[in-house]
């Protein structure tokens, strides 16, 4: 069973791992996780996407976008047909940063899976694949409740 302190410990080498990047682009780690999710996502483009996957406050989504839309990094564009709807916009600014963002999460992943054959994380990644599906499957029907 995976415990809270493995999940914990997770979140903090790979907020070691950002700290070199948000010390040298001045962005909190906030909002480069921002940045990321919606550049690596880009099927999820509002604030509210932002609150409801990534589980980040809505009140810490407002501040950080606000920040990045200030800085250049996010633009805000209004959705065809609904006024109350606004999509993020990644600019070309976050290119950079999306970038040395990825070869970050490239190192922690070959990180976590150091001394793991490749059979081991083959069969961790059907694991994980159908532990999402269930999870779907389990979502879908709390829903018809």
């Amino acid at each position: 069973m995976i415990s809270i302190e493995y999940i914990h410990k997770l979140l903090d080498v790979y907020n070691q791992l950002c700290r070199p990047l948000c010390q040298q682009t001045g962005i909190p780690q906030t909002s480069l996780d921002i940045l990321m999710f919606l550049k690596n996502n880009p099927q999820y483009k509002t604030a509210a996407d932002i609150v409801k996957i990534r589980g980040i406050k809505a009140n810490l989504v407002s501040l950080h976008v606000e920040r990045l839309v200030q800085e250049g990094y996010l633009e805000r564009r209004e959705v065809p047909g609904d006024r109350r709807k606004t999509e993020l916009i990644c600019t070309e600014k976050t290119e950079n940063v999306w970038r040395q963002g990825c070869e970050i999460q490239r190192t922690f992943i070959e990180t976590l899976f150091s001394g793991i054959s490749a059979e081991s994380r083959k069969v961790f990644e059907q694991v994980m694949k159908q532990t999402e599906e269930n999870l779907n499957i389990y979502q879908k029907e709390s829903k018809k409740k």
